[in-house]
């Protein structure tokens, strides 16, 4: 038998799948010859975008789809969350937190009208454990404040 390392990845949480399945980056790091725009016509995109009420993630794709721009990172030096945290412009809660809030929100709607639904109760229940731990880790990190708590009845409001 080889043993092939792998490097210690985060993997399916709650599904028994491996997924180690993620997009490859270019090597090269240089900007691309055919790239016009300069780094602060860049930022402007990006606050201008980030104003509209656009995620990171959200802005990131647009940049990639209508102007042709692979890695923010790569022209201006960082990525887009720290561009928009340097404006100001971040969001209160970081993003993968505020989707699996508003996930649960969701759910908890769905469960309101059809309370027979089993599983939909256990995935929420699952989901509300990755809002837990994710939270525990923001908190060590200092994104949160110490004092900051997921609660499902003030949910609702966190996201609006």
């Amino acid at each position: 038998h080889v043993v092939q390392s792998k490097e210690a990845k985060m993997v399916r949480m709650h599904a028994p799948g491996k997924g180690i399945s993620s997009s490859a980056l270019p090597y090269r790091r240089s900007v691309p010859t055919w790239q016009k725009l300069s780094p602060d016509e860049v930022k402007d995109t990006i606050f201008k975008l980030a104003k509209k009420g656009l995620t990171p993630s959200q802005v990131g794709v647009v940049l990639r789809d209508s102007y042709g721009i692979a890695q923010v990172r790569n022209i201006t030096g960082n990525k887009i969350l720290r561009i928009l945290k340097s404006k100001g412009l971040a969001p209160s809660l970081p993003e993968d937190l505020y989707c699996l809030i508003k996930k649960a929100v969701s759910m908890r709607k769905h469960l309101d009208k059809n309370r027979k639904d089993k599983d939909s109760k256990f995935r929420l229940i699952l989901i509300e454990s990755r809002i837990h731990r994710l939270a525990r880790y923001y908190k060590t990190k200092r994104v949160l404040p110490p004092n900051w708590k997921y609660e499902s009845a003030t949910a609702s409001a966190m996201i609006a």
